[in-house]
């Protein structure tokens, strides 16, 4: 695709890299076949085509308006269509410049800009548990377009971790919103990696892995985000403290993974934090990555008269399509004995959480997770099960059966 940049934009790392992306595009289409807002709305322009034509215009000189801005708003990140993409697209850098670009031309209504400043600010904030606390407290009192963002309390083996120590470490970043909404998914992971003879060590003052601030356009404190972690992490990557050193980043949040895997790109225009964050990038597994390694001692542990329910795995778009990686939740929980299965059609397509989007855009939203559960319905399972807290909590704010992560589930085979 050629393009033209405005005089505004030559020379600026944002046109550059934008340009980069842009002339990569052969105009295909094929990308508007996998698109979830595209299938619900049937607008040219709430596909990647479409919105891939508004950055361009827009980068060479167009007045960006509301409805470029609400075009641009509809996406869901899901990255879909990057797995389509036969030329390579990365879409998901181009639509962030675009929104970036378009954010600053386009003033928000008021209240649309609080509702935003107070999910960021809100989210990554030390009240947020204590909130959490409060609204589960309250529960039945709470009105119902919020009750869905509220799960019940956690269960008491959520706030039990392993003691061992083991020459094998690891560092798991607990997340922001995690702790508050299911601790019990990180005590799970460090309790099965326990059992498979590896120690999970936490970074205290590491929080949110900057997705949050990122996607509601605070490029800066997303940035700041990342080098807090970054900070909080460098001494156990180095083996400074008495911990010892770790052999890996593990996240057990794909959101969290696919940002963090994705640090050295965002941070390489700073000499300061270059390398660091190019070596953190390199250190992260999602959890599943550790899977294929932990059956052996895993198989040993587990209770064969576990009753082990049928589950359907959704898995969520930053796994199969941010971090590029399918087959390996379900292949080896299937090694371990587990019914598992994925839905027998759209398996790749977003269920409407995407990080905050299920509370800036409610209604594409919920449209979105009746599609995913009618299509995960034929295999009528007992439970479901996914990757990231987004999709889990959104899930199952639609569905009467429990909705949870896998680890949870091998966690509780467990002898």
């Amino acid at each position: 695709m050629q393009t033209h940049l405005s005089p505004e934009f030559q020379g600026s790392a944002e046109g550059r890299q934008a340009e980069e992306i842009l002339r990569r595009c052969v105009h295909c289409g094929f990308c508007t076949a996998t698109c979830p807002t595209y299938q619900l709305l049937g607008d040219e322009l709430d596909g990647p085509r479409g919105r891939i034509y508004l950055i361009k215009q827009v980068l060479e000189g167009a007045t960006p308006t509301a409805a470029t801005q609400q075009h641009l708003d509809r996406c869901l990140t899901c990255r879909n269509c990057e797995s389509t993409c036969p030329s390579g697209v990365q879409y998901g850098q181009l639509v962030e410049i675009g929104r970036h670009i378009v954010d600053a031309k386009v003033e928000r209504p008021r209240g649309e800009r609080a509702k935003r400043w107070l999910l960021k600010e809100g989210l990554t904030s030390p009240l947020f548990a204590p909130a959490m606390k409060l609204g589960q407290a309250l529960r039945p009192l709470v009105p119902a377009a919020l009750k869905d963002k509220v799960p019940a309390a956690a269960p008491p083996q959520a706030h039990r971790w392993p003691t061992r120590a083991h020459p094998r470490k690891v560092l798991l970043l607990l997340g922001c919103v995690q702790p508050a909404m299911a601790p019990n998914i990180n005590s799970a992971t460090a309790r099965v990696l326990d059992a498979a003879g590896i120690q999970t060590l936490v970074a205290d003052d590491a929080g949110c892995c900057g997705a949050i601030r990122s996607h509601l356009d605070d490029l800066e404190g997303g940035l700041a985000d990342m080098r807090r972690n970054i900070d909080a992490w460098w001494p156990l990557v180095e083996g400074l403290t008495e911990a010892g050193q770790v052999e890996a980043l593990v996240m057990n949040a794909s959101g969290c993974g696919v940002t963090v895997k994705d640090y050295g790109r965002a941070l390489a225009h700073d000499p300061a934090y270059r390398d660091k964050a190019a070596r953190i990038s390199a250190l992260t597994r999602d959890l599943s990555e550790l899977l294929p390694e932990l059956v052996a001692p895993l198989k040993a542990r587990l209770d064969p008269q576990a009753r082990r329910a049928k589950l359907a795995y959704h898995p969520p778009c930053t796994l199969q399509h941010g971090q590029q990686l399918r087959g390996g939740v379900e292949t080896v929980m299937r090694e371990l004995g587990f019914e598992i299965a994925l839905a027998p059609s759209e398996s790749h397509l977003c269920c409407g959480s995407a990080g905050t989007y299920s509370v800036l855009q409610p209604e594409l939203s919920k449209r979105l997770r009746e599609r995913k559960l009618q299509a995960l319905a034929p295999l009528q399972p007992e439970a479901i099960v996914s990757a990231n807290i987004g999709c889990i909590q959104h899930l199952q704010a639609g569905s009467a059966l429990p909705v949870r992560h896998w680890i949870e589930l091998l966690d509780e085979a467990l002898r």
